[in-house]
């Protein structure tokens, strides 16, 4: 899937500060969500004893701090 940046959009009334924040924000969130998804899915994992799943899960969250 093709990130679209607010940026790449044709000229608008939005500032190019204002479409830069809202970005920066989105972004933000999306990583806030991924990292809340993968923290459960480690609880998860400690769970069911699948170290495994585990080391995958805690290498993925570690690229996300």
């Amino acid at each position: 899937m093709e990130k679209k940046f607010l940026n790449d959009l044709p000229h608008s009334d939005l500032n190019y500060t204002d479409a830069l924040f809202a970005e920066m924000v989105l972004d933000r969130a999306l990583l806030n969500f991924r990292k809340e998804t993968l923290q459960k899915e480690i609880d998860q994992s400690l769970r069911e004893r699948n170290k495994k799943e585990f080391l995958r899960l805690t290498e993925e969250l570690k690229k996300c701090l």
